[in-house]
């Protein structure tokens, strides 16, 4: 007698749009920004950290939830810096601890009775000579997992009815303007370069998305 074997499970949501992800060809510019002048980098131990420190540091934080999130539907974005402090060792970098403000990166998505605004603490260590800074963050008010889920499967199934499939440049145009059609491409993108954007971040300089300067999709049949 064959032993009895359960069905495999059904693909999750998440594991659909993460393929849908990977069949999106987005060659984004990803814009270097650098907030006020340098600070210098042989300040003390405990020194107290400029606002460009600290707003790099949250928005590194945040760049690293969003990754590990997966998901276009949670998205987050700093609000604002409410306190923070760093230590700088000239031998192993400079090691930032601070609280913040977050709020939804779509803000027209929110769900009715939704707080708007979200709390994280972290810490954030921008290691001397290593690609990207370490990362502990905890954050509250998080979109809940099955509402995530469900706008995510929406935005899946929106993507795989389409009869032509996407081939658009420029996003946002040469005005600034994002069609509200295409903002969930946008999205997507901004959650895709996450990686890249934490990746980069340095205690000196922090990386924001600017442009999609092309987006091809192929519909698997």
């Amino acid at each position: 007698m064959q032993p009895h074997r359960q069905p495999p499970p059904a693909p999750q949501p998440g594991a659909r749009l993460l393929a849908l992800l990977l069949l999106l060809v987005l060659q984004a510019a990803a814009a270097p920004a650098a907030s006020g002048g340098p600070e210098d980098p042989r300040q003390p131990l405990d020194a107290g950290p400029s606002r460009g420190l600290l707003q790099r540091a949250a928005r590194a934080a945040l760049h690293f939830l969003n990754f590990r999130s997966g998901s276009p539907s949670a998205l987050r974005v700093l609000a604002a810096v409410q306190e923070g402090r760093a230590r700088i060792n000239p031998k192993e970098g400079c090691k930032v601890d601070l609280v913040f403000s977050t709020e939804r990166y779509n803000s027209e998505s929110l769900f009715e009775g939704e707080e708007r605004l979200g709390k994280c603490s972290a810490r954030v260590f921008f290691k001397n000579q290593k690609p990207r800074p370490a990362i502990n963050v905890t954050c509250t008010r998080l979109l809940e997992k099955q509402k995530r889920q469900q706008e995510d499967y929406l935005l899946y199934k929106q993507m795989k009815q389409l009869k032509t499939p996407l081939d658009v440049v420029s996003i946002p145009d040469s005005h600034g303007h994002i069609d509200p059609s295409l903002r969930p491409i946008w999205d997507l993108a901004f959650l895709g370069s996450s990686y890249v954007m934490w990746e980069k971040t340095t205690q000196f300089l922090h990386y924001y998305l600017a442009q999609l300067t092309s987006v091809k999709q192929w519909v698997r049949k």
